[in-house]
């Protein structure tokens, strides 16, 4: 963190990620705790939250508040929501981070399936943002960023519904943004390439695909989810107060 900016606005600012457990959502959990702000996350894993909460804690920072949530339960969603606002005030900053890109072919799709596709993937950013839309009100503003994936753009298969949901963030990020905007809401979108997660490079990382994506990215090095991260906490501090209605590319040139 000693080369990242710093953002004065973060500080003490009250924040909600959700899949902050681990990969790129205890990125973003660590880079905003770094910067003096109040977080709170959640996340289906407890194992694995509460292992970021003490490796943020062992790097002297303030440990974020860890809820745990199934982002399918809408109503358990908006439960941690207001239990995160009541410990580290109304939150001004909500980072849609949570999802699953779970492989799945055409022909084992089943109704229920697809509808757990975007409750994963899709559903549950709509109705955090709903949540904390009271609160930005009153606080005179805020900034929500949605995670949305190149998959779509790169036209990648095997993966039906979560290309499906991904590509959906982007429309819902400009709605958000033009309902929200005349109070001074914020919403920007960022699309991740090919990120270096343990989870990527154990279930899908192989030889074949590495070679394709140095061929095929202009910056010939593995992303990593503080590449992610970095551009979060841009798109949420006042530095970026033009800033709406748009998706950001973070790929390394693949798309």
């Amino acid at each position: 963190m000693a080369e990242w900016a710093i953002y004065p606005s973060l500080a003490g600012r009250s924040v909600f990620v959700t899949g902050g457990g681990s990969g790129i959502g205890a990125s973003i959990v660590a880079a905003f705790c770094a910067q003096r702000s109040k977080v709170a996350f959640v996340d289906i894993d407890e194992e694995a939250s509460e292992a970021t909460v003490r490796a943020i804690a062992e790097q002297g920072h303030a440990p974020p508040l860890f809820i745990p949530c199934d982002l399918r339960d809408i109503d358990r969603l908006r439960a941690s929501i207001a239990e995160a606002a009541a410990a580290n005030g109304p939150i001004t900053v909500l980072v849609n981070n949570a999802a699953r890109d779970d492989r799945h072919s055409i022909e084992e799709v089943t109704p229920e399936y697809w509808r757990e596709r975007m409750a994963l993937n899709l559903d549950h950013q709509f109705f955090a943002a709903q949540a904390v839309f009271p609160m930005m009100k009153e606080a005179g503003g805020g900034a929500i960023v949605n995670m949305g994936s190149v998959s779509w753009m790169i036209g990648q298969g095997n993966m039906p519904g979560y290309t499906t949901a991904k590509s959906a963030i982007m429309g819902l990020t400009r709605a958000l943004a033009r309902d929200m905007g005349p109070y001074n809401i914020r919403v920007t979108s960022v699309a991740p390439g090919w990120i270096m997660t343990e989870r990527q490079i154990r279930l899908w990382l192989t030889p074949e695909g590495e070679k394709e994506l140095m061929a095929r990215q202009c910056l010939k090095r593995k992303l990593q989810p503080e590449d992610i991260a970095r551009v979060v906490l841009f798109l949420a501090a006042d530095d970026s107060a033009a800033m709406t209605n748009q998706t950001y590319i973070v790929d390394g040139g693949w798309v």
